[in-house]
């Protein structure tokens, strides 16, 4: 389906495009021809999934791929557990796809309405010491490269394009499939708890290298981390899911409405928040469940926000995150959403945030309707202090030569993308500030 370009944007309001048209290619040929005739055309193509980049890596001026009607299990080897999925399918519904198989994914982020293309072409991650982000379970994938034809990248085909291309940024070619490497379905006990925020500091890498899944939250203005803990069971374990009416009250009613009325509340009356803040991990972040392996991992947020993201040395998290904790105080700023902490494993990935190294990330937010732009640049000094890297998803000011400064491999992607796309037909604005022209 083609149909004229209105106003694109992306989920956190924080890029727009017009672009010449949109297209709805419903399968890998009809993407071949969205990119031969735009090339034919002169414009350039961006495709979309969900939109969940907050940077505007997927702003489209010339042709805007959507990726919805790409969905789907192409094929799955249950004895191998491999499965390719359409690069369009949301990563909600991969859950659901892989379930007659006994499957699941290895790791998932905290999020999952992100398609399963954007999320491994920008790096998504979820936490782990042991784990690696969601584009380290890719084991193939076939682009729709600028001369339009079809290119598959694997083990056997073209291997050694696949570190660089499986994080991808777009800039590669259109993804229209992806081979995942699964595992068997498990559950996940967890256990969600407050404890003392500097307590949690002094412990925080022994506590995590002693779980499969840590993470936690803090909310400027307390001294309490709300953490949860999850260790991996086989799929037959026990299960003791969090009850659907309690559920329904922690994430719709607390998380999402009345965290929502107060974020709209507080940009008119900033001095509520501190108050709300000490209220929330009181009434937040305690309970122990075991439930399938995505439901415990995703959260469900509708309170639209953006976001900003570095992934550290792992042991630079504690001295990064105290020279956060003091920047709020010493700048006397109202921040109302919270400080999240996540980790992964290092990986052999060209342009993963964490390549060749053990990471820890600390993400900052703040609402959709708050200007973030002093928070997140004050924060952003401090993480580059202490040799960060920027989510590719997620709002930073970096350009490409502090970048390459900062992958290893960043030259040879830049080659990489040479050689694929010359004429840069998936190029745009933001492409250009992180790659270079």
């Amino acid at each position: 389906m083609t149909r004229p370009g209105g106003t694109w944007h992306n989920w956190g309001r924080s890029a727009a495009v017009r672009p010449v048209r949109v297209e709805r290619p419903r399968t890998p040929e009809g993407v071949q021809r969205a990119v031969r005739a735009a090339a034919a055309q002169g414009l350039t193509v961006k495709a979309i999934g969900a939109g969940h980049s907050f940077t505007g890596i997927g702003v489209a001026p010339g042709v805007l791929l959507e990726l919805d009607d790409m969905q789907g299990l192409v094929s799955a080897d249950v004895e191998t557990g491999r499965v390719t999925l359409l690069a369009g399918t949301r990563l909600h519904r991969i859950p659901a796809l892989l379930r007659p198989h006994g499957l699941a994914m290895e790791n998932l982020g905290d999020i999952d309405r992100q398609s399963i293309s954007g999320a491994i072409s920008t790096g998504t991650h979820g936490t782990g010491t042991g784990f690696g982000g969601i584009a380290t379970q890719v084991r193939g994938l076939t682009l729709i490269t600028a001369d339009g034809e079809f290119l598959r990248i694997d083990e056997t085909h073209n291997s050694e394009m696949l570190p660089g291309a499986v994080v991808g940024l777009g800039a590669l070619g259109v993804v229209v499939e992806v081979t995942l490497q699964c595992v068997p379905a498990f559950v996940l006990s967890a256990v969600d708890a407050p404890a003392p925020l500097d307590a949690t500091l002094d412990t925080v890498h022994a506590q995590a290298d002693a779980a499969d899944h840590l993470e936690f939250y803090w909310h400027p203005h307390t001294d309490v981390a709300l953490l949860k803990t999850q260790q991996r069971l086989p799929e037959s374990a026990k299960r003791h899911p969090i009850p659907a009416f309690q559920r329904w009250i922690d994430e719709s009613v607390l998380s999402n409405g009345v965290f929502g009325v107060f974020c709209a509340a507080s940009r008119v009356v900033p001095a509520i928040i501190p108050p709300f803040n000490r209220l929330a991990v009181q009434l937040t972040g305690d309970g122990e469940y075991a439930d399938e392996s995505h439901r415990v991992l995703i959260h469900h947020r509708n309170v639209r926000f953006r976001e900003m993201e570095y992934a550290l040395p792992a042991e630079h998290l504690v001295p990064a995150f105290q020279e956060l904790r003091r920047l709020i105080d010493e700048r006397g700023w109202r921040v109302e959403f919270p400080v999240e902490v996540r980790f992964a494993a290092s990986d052999d990935l060209w342009l993963s945030t964490a390549t060749g190294r053990d990471s820890a990330y600390i993400a900052v937010h703040r609402y959709w309707r708050v200007d973030p732009r002093e928070y997140f640049g004050a924060v952003e000094q401090i993480m580059l202090r202490h040799g960060g890297r920027p989510h590719w998803g997620k709002l930073h000011s970096l350009t490409a030569d502090q970048l390459r400064e900062r992958y290893p491999h960043f030259d040879d992607f830049v080659a990489l993308r040479d050689q694929l796309d010359p004429q840069r037909l998936f190029g745009n604005r933001h492409l250009e500030r992180i790659l270079g022209a």
